[in-house]
């Protein structure tokens, strides 16, 4: 089984709403982390090797020739081609987790309607959006801060989807009326319940005083990679924690990871080895965690404004998509928006654009003020921008995706946000290391 990692220093965030289940440590006593270390990013875990016989979510297989390197590349997707109009529904299986940590308990549940109502499940118009990250003074503080919104996906403006629907129908350019959709459908699991022993987890608080599990990614991703050896092939297994961000390593302070997805071949089911002869089982999965207002966001909308509730879950989702099997290789890239990756060969949507997002929707879950005495919510919710396949393949003129918003360029957007994104780097294909 495989994993790849979103952390927020992003792989793949959680809004904290901790209640008490034992006599915790003073939150005088609990570290502090300053917000120089609170950097997100996010992994995968694993990889799959998938054949059309397999036993795994609805998918589609396609190439692209990356005019930059002359490779042709193969990848596979999440749903049905785009090519043909269609649409898909796949099963998302939400186990909402409650994770005991240091004293303090950290429930899923307490979030699990405002996740089920966000865009990720619920619809909402993509044709415009009140507010979008702006650069600020990047890479400077105050950097990544709430700026104005302004058309979003104008093709789809008017037609009511759900957010990874909007995003895989702009980047193919199938808006409007045209019938390709992929669909998410949640089915609410039983709640999980994980006990971190000593050793494995400790408590941190941001500058706003905000307080968070801060778990070993280690052992973390061996718990959910044993919870996935029981899960449906054909459905997204969704593990959702409430405030739980990791570490790497035994500093607990190199933090954090808010998400991961992942795939891998699942002996048995019960029913023994079915590897061989394309009958394997594939199954991929995703964890995300819901991130409260105050854990990175900074008060009235400054730096990190986005990086808040459904970030990572959006993250995840996305690149989940675009990159089930977590084997979508590509021409290296490297982009200053994201250092935490580094020079990377892989297809992942949400890398590149860590922190910058737009509103959407209405959020009344944790809408709070931070225990400074400090605001950082704005009853929005803040999906994550994702990169698109023209970004990653080098494509130019891009034919592939929705136009941009400015009728002069009518050129395919690199990104969902297009020119809402606030860096250049995003307007023109990916470049190398």
């Amino acid at each position: 089984m495989s994993y790849r990692r979103l952390g927020l220093c992003l792989f793949s965030l959680g809004a904290l709403v901790v209640s008490l289940s034992a006599t915790p440590a003073s939150a005088k006593t609990i570290p502090v982390i300053d917000d120089s270390q609170l950097s997100a990013s996010t992994t995968s875990i694993g990889g799959a090797r998938t054949l059309p016989t397999a036993d795994t979510i609805p998918h589609f297989h396609g190439t692209s020739l990356n005019p930059h390197d002359g490779v042709t590349y193969g990848w596979n997707m999440a749903g049905v081609d785009p090519s043909t109009n269609g649409s898909s529904t796949i099963e998302v299986d939400v186990y909402p987790m409650v994770v005991n940590v240091a004293g303090l308990t950290f429930d899923g549940n307490d979030i699990l309607a405002g996740t089920l109502s966000s865009p990720q499940f619920a619809t909402n118009n993509y044709g415009s959006t009140p507010f979008a990250t702006a650069a600020g003074s990047f890479p400077n503080a105050p950097a990544l801060v709430r700026g104005p919104g302004g058309v979003l996906s104008q093709g789809d403006a008017g037609h009511p989807l759900q957010l990874e629907d909007a995003t895989m129908r702009a980047q193919f350019n199938k808006t409007g009326a045209n019938g390709y959709h992929l669909l998410l459908h949640a089915n609410v699991k039983p709640t999980i319940t994980i006990n971190v022993p000593n050793g494995a987890g400790t408590l941190l608080q941001s500058g706003r005083g905000v307080i968070f599990a801060d778990v070993s990614y280690t052992w973390w991703g061996a718990q959910i990679q044993n919870l996935t050896q029981s899960a449906e092939p054909t459905h997204l297994p969704l593990y959702l924690t409430n405030n739980v961000l990791l570490h790497i390593g035994s500093n607990v302070f190199n933090c954090c990871v808010i998400g991961f997805h992942g795939a891998g071949e699942v002996v048995g089911h019960g029913t023994g080895s079915v590897n061989g002869n394309g009958q394997q089982h594939v199954q991929t999965f995703s964890w995300a965690s819901w991130v409260r207002p105050g854990i990175y966001a900074r008060a009235n909308g400054g730096t990190d404004w986005a990086l808040q509730d459904i970030h990572a879950l959006s993250h995840e989702i996305s690149e989940w998509a675009d990159d089930p099997f977590v084997n979508n290789k590509v021409e290296p890239w490297l982009t200053p928006t994201a250092p935490q990756y580094g020079c990377t060969g892989v297809l992942e949507t949400g890398d590149p654009v860590v922190a910058i997002g737009f509103a959407m929707g209405t959020n009344t879950t944790d809408q709070t003020t931070n225990p400074n005495g400090t605001n950082s919510f704005d009853g929005f919710y803040h999906p994550e921008d994702e990169a698109y396949l023209p970004w990653f393949m080098r494509t130019a003129p891009n034919t592939t995706s929705e136009p941009t918003q400015s009728p002069s360029a009518n050129v395919g957007r690199y990104t969902l946000m297009g020119d809402l994104n606030p860096f250049p780097g995003f307007r023109q294909p990916a470049t190398g290391c």
